[in-house]
């Protein structure tokens, strides 16, 4: 539920036309211009929100070689969204996974977020499609050190039992 309204939040910012005609007019025609054109909208737009973001070279898909995608990619330097919840199930379902889906599916612009929890970086590589593994691996982050409720409302989680220990919060299910 959480993922679907912030992948409705991020529809109602566009008029209703733009997000489906956008793969047909530029991520299909112009993918390199489309993933540099957004990832500058994203950084003037998007600051306010995450942070101190720069441009910068990424990953992106290519023919099973590492590519690289010249300013392709954005990195928030210190995200503030993950710096104020302090909880990776609040990144992964609030933030990477509906943000992602807008690009990949809305838009039809190949979008992976990589946030590191250890510095509070995310790197944004615009042109490089998810992978399942990546996506399992981001579902299966343990909780957060500094998680405000210190891995205790696991209790209150829908499907988990009260003396769970597990490492991985609830919340971290897609169905949630």
């Amino acid at each position: 539920e959480v993922q679907r309204l912030s992948q409705d939040v991020l529809r109602s910012l566009f008029p209703s036309w733009l997000p489906s005609s956008f793969g047909v007019m530029f991520a299909k025609p112009f993918p390199e211009f489309s993933a540099k054109m957004n990832a500058y909208a994203t950084l003037v737009a998007g600051t306010w929100l995450m942070g101190e973001c720069e441009i910068n070279d990424c990953q992106i898909d290519g023919s099973g070689e590492e590519k690289l995608g010249k300013q392709q990619g954005l990195l928030v330097k210190r995200c503030r969204f993950l710096e104020e919840s302090k909880c990776a199930s609040v990144c992964v379902n609030a933030c990477k996974i509906p943000t992602q889906k807008f690009f990949n599916e809305d838009m039809k612009l190949p979008l992976t977020m990589t946030p590191d929890y250890e510095t509070g970086e995310c790197q944004f590589s615009f042109g490089l499609t998810p992978t399942s593994l990546d996506e399992f691996d981001a579902k299966n982050i343990p909780c957060l050190a500094q998680c405000p409720s210190g891995g205790a409302l696991r209790r209150n989680h829908a499907a988990v039992p009260s003396n769970s220990k597990s490492e991985k919060c609830s919340l971290m299910d897609n169905s949630i």
